[in-house]
């Protein structure tokens, strides 16, 4: 097997995005494909008592984003979304100051995108709105005892069963990106591998075939997602450190936004939401059918004691405190 590690130059250029672009991880979901950007027309960032958010679709920063807009409407200020963006569009539009957030920085899986913008100034780190995360190619459970699947290093010595393929999500994303570098180097042997590159939803049909069929598959799998439960999914370790990870969901805002919008700034800063907080609204719409908006307005109606908490220090459009009016 020709298995040799990736330089560290190498290894710096594959490590890329979540969020589930997933990467992720960062990570897409299996939302429906939404042809409305969001944007009221002629809507962009830069503007004083607004925000525009930036936006893949990933249900759990769709629901994040909706909690947000409805929050921030109701304290008086315009909010809106920016919909279905990549992870580099959204990077390259907070560099230039034409969207204002976003709520999906899942680090160190973006730092390739984001580093450069952050260092430079042109994008701030606000603040860790979800802890815990998990993003890297991965197999269900049941593959995993089977085959005695742990790591990355396990699978070439299982190609025949893997069909040689590695399940990823759309195009272009940054996590796919990241495992068609990891092929093309020849990490852990994967030298002869293919990336199929499809989207979230064929990719999780592909995984529900195999397990129905009783074939091993290995796909780009992230947490929080329901995938974990349903699959029992086993994340792949990493010994070369060929992935870049996940870890952490940050806040990130334009320079200078907090300059122009210190209320807004400071409530999408207060943000904080758990893992499984973030599986519950994947739940609740991947596999209960619920609408996005409605998902955010129930779990702000049912929270409303720990919506007056991210409302802390925020004063609403007419310079009042914003919290009194969410306090339970």
């Amino acid at each position: 097997m020709n298995h040799r590690p990736i330089p560290r130059r190498a290894r710096l250029a594959v490590v890329a995005t979540l969020g589930l672009s997933a990467v992720l991880a960062g990570c897409a979901s299996d939302s429906e494909s939404d042809s409305d950007d969001g944007f009221a027309s002629g809507s962009s960032g830069g503007g004083t008592d607004s925000v525009v958010l930036a936006e893949q679709p990933w249900v759990d920063l769709q629901v994040e984003n909706e909690i947000a807009v409805q929050v921030l409407e109701e304290i008086g200020y315009d909010a809106s979304i920016k919909k279905n963006l990549s992870v580099e569009n959204a990077a390259s539009a907070l560099g230039t100051g034409d969207i204002d957030a976003y709520l999906g920085n899942w680090w160190p899986s973006q730092e390739p995108t984001f580093g450069d913008l952050i260092d430079g100034g042109d994008v701030d780190v606000v603040s860790t709105m979800v802890t815990g995360t998990e993003y890297a190619p991965a197999v269900p459970g049941d593959v995993a005892d089977e085959l005695g699947i742990a790591s990355l290093a396990d699978l070439d010595q299982h190609a025949d069963a893997f069909g040689r393929k590695i399940y990823g999500i759309e195009a272009g994303s940054p996590g796919n990106e990241t495992i068609q570098a990891a092929i093309d180097a020849d990490a852990y042997g994967l030298g002869d591998w293919e990336l199929v590159a499809s989207g979230t939803p064929a990719m999780l049909a592909q995984v529900e075939k195999s397990q129905k069929d009783g074939d091993p598959i290995v796909f780009l799998a992230w947490s929080p997602h329901w995938m974990t439960v349903q699959y029992d999914t086993v994340f792949l370790e990493d010994p070369e450190e060929v992935w870049g990870g996940a870890g952490e969901i940050r806040t990130v805002t334009r320079a200078g936004f907090a300059d122009d919008n210190p209320e807004i700034a400071e409530f999408i800063g207060n943000l904080t939401f758990t893992t499984d907080q973030a599986g519950e609204f994947y739940y609740a719409h991947d596999k209960e059918g619920q609408d996005l908006a409605e998902i955010a307005s129930a779990w702000i109606e049912a929270n409303r004691d720990v919506v007056a908490s991210f409302l802390e220090g925020v004063e609403d459009a007419e310079g009042q405190p914003a919290a009194e009016a969410f306090a339970s």
